[in-house]
């Protein structure tokens, strides 16, 4: 596993480490519980999976050229790591609302599927190409969907942290958003 995607596998385990079923699924009314955010997640490992996947069937980087919104977009949060808050998910990645042992072993399952993924196109088309159009960032490289995927699990364990803030032996909900 690249050490990124170990980096992403070990903030996930360590936010949700010992929450139960019922820890998982509390939270502010329209707020995403922490169940959620891990299947938010595991719908955008998957989804760059099969991306990178499409990319090895066609045997080619499928990026296009980037907007000035694009590259606006890739400053900030690959330049700057700036995750901003109160984007509305795109709708592909939203929860559904399975459980969260579900939860628990999509994202796992997904972010595996995803680090093969990134990892067969790098060696197949190498480190410096744009492989694909992320749909905020626009073109990017391999390099770049990990950093992205590292910033937004960071961005939402954040949440999750806040979400299940540990007092004591006893865990409280505080807060979380809707939000990617």
């Amino acid at each position: 596993m690249h050490p990124i995607s170990t980096q992403i596998r070990d903030a996930v385990a360590n936010s949700i480490d010992g929450l139960t079923e019922s820890e998982m699924r509390r939270h502010p009314e329209g707020k995403w519980d922490t169940a959620a955010i891990l299947e938010h997640l595991a719908l955008t490992y998957g989804s760059t999976a099969r991306v990178m996947q499409k990319c090895l069937r066609e045997q080619r980087p499928l990026a296009t050229s980037a907007t000035l919104k694009h590259r606006v977009a890739r400053g900030l949060v690959l330049k700057l790591s700036y995750i901003p808050s109160g984007r509305q998910a795109p709708k592909q990645v939203v929860p559904a609302g399975i459980g969260a042992k579900e939860a628990r072993e999509l994202i796992f399952a997904n972010l595996e599927k995803m680090d093969e993924a990134l990892a067969q196109c790098e060696q197949c088309f190498g480190s410096k190409v744009k492989i694909a159009d992320h749909p905020v960032l626009g073109p990017i490289r391999i390099s770049g969907w990990r950093k992205f995927h590292l910033l937004h699990t960071r961005h939402h364990m954040k949440q999750i942290e806040a979400l299940t803030r540990v007092t004591g032996d006893k865990k409280q909900v505080t807060g979380n958003g809707p939000k990617s």
